[in-house]
């Protein structure tokens, strides 16, 4: 299991996010509609993750969609929401969880509409729990392409250049308010450690009135950058 993308909530137009990130030289990119939730995004591709910028697009929809992540977004506005974990196996991620008592929403069929027209679909999982203050939980991603595909098709796209295969993250910071118990619960979710092959899960006492994702660490990353309520610590280029 491994990081697939980091989830940050913003209030712009997908369109002037990768722009304000390309002034910061990243070459981030339009990702597309979740036409049935209501939202779009922006993306930012890394060696073997993403970031990704999502906002609602039609609140219309957004309000009535059932859906966790949506529910988040609107809670929120703008922030760091949670991570996704990538899966091969999302079955047995459900069924293990179920067994050892976390209640999920169960698998659920997802997809994005990109502005050429294409469909790229997936599927997701959820920990069961009410939007709140405190920390969500980590939810679960299964592809339908194969990561060597997805690669593929978003270098022939242009959503990923060379310099985003040279980025990588090396840890998520989280502010919360009890960090042991907090690690606890996290290690009983991901299977017993917070060490993710290509990304460190951390905790830190907070005072904030809500507990959230606070800082996101590239490798090498020693420029500080606050953006829409997150602080990126990102490598010089």
């Amino acid at each position: 299991m491994k990081l697939d993308h980091i989830v940050h909530f913003i209030r712009q137009n997908p369109q002037e996010a990768v722009g304000q990130w390309q002034q910061k030289n990243f070459h981030a990119a339009i990702g597309g509609q979740h036409v049935n939730w209501g939202t779009h995004n922006a993306l930012l591709y890394l060696k073997d993750c993403y970031i990704e910028w999502l906002a609602v697009e039609k609140e219309e929809i957004a309000s009535r969609a059932d859906h966790p992540l949506t529910r988040l977004l609107l809670h929120d506005q703008v922030g760091f929401g949670t991570i996704c974990l990538r899966t091969s196996e999302i079955q047995a991620v459900h069924e293990d969880l179920e067994g050892r008592g976390i209640k999920t929403s169960g698998i659920l069929d997802a997809e994005r509409r990109t502005e050429a027209g294409q469909v790229i679909k997936w599927k997701m999982l959820f920990i069961e729990e009410p939007v709140s203050t405190s920390l969500p939980s980590p939810f679960f991603i299964e592809w339908q392409e194969s990561d060597e595909q997805r690669y593929r098709k978003l270098r022939d796209n242009g959503a990923v250049q060379d310099m985003n295969e040279k980025l990588a993250i090396d840890r998520c910071v989280f502010g919360v308010w009890n960090p042991e118990e907090t690690a606890d619960a996290w290690r009983k979710i991901l299977g017993g450690s917070l060490e993710l092959p290509n990304c460190r899960i951390e905790f830190r006492k907070t005072d904030q009135p809500k507990e959230r994702l606070e800082e996101v660490h590239f490798v090498d990353g020693e420029n500080k950058v606050e953006y829409a309520h997150g602080r990126y610590w990102l490598p010089r280029l």
